[in-house]
């Protein structure tokens, strides 16, 4: 399954997960970082997309609708770059495996 990192985390992630999960997007890409949060949801749960995000927002969303798109809320407060890579590739699998529970809808890490 591929990510859509929302707008509050560096493009930049991309390069450095692309090995852990292909087809990963930013906001950015898509011409979606003036679309409200309603319309990147949407647009993730049609297009087959796990937002990663630090906006609390998004993890309201998926308590009260659940999913899709599943949610994997980042709750490191403010970090380096660097520090969110390591957080995503030291939990590749969690994350695997959360995209995979059917009745999952929120991962936090």
């Amino acid at each position: 399954m591929k990510l859509l990192f929302d707008q509050n985390l560096s493009r930049q992630l991309l390069r450095d997960i692309d090995a852990a999960f292909p087809g990963s997007r930013h906001v950015s890409d898509l011409n979606l970082t003036k679309n409200d949060d309603e319309s990147i949801w949407r647009f993730a749960a049609d297009n087959g997309f796990v937002i990663i995000s630090k906006d609390s927002d998004f993890f309201h969303r998926a308590l009260l609708r659940g999913h899709p798109p599943k949610v994997v809320h980042i709750r490191i407060g403010n970090c380096t770059t660097a520090k969110v890579k390591k957080l995503l590739l030291d939990n590749v699998t969690l994350i695997n495996e959360f995209i995979s529970a059917p009745t999952e809808s929120l991962l936090i890490l």
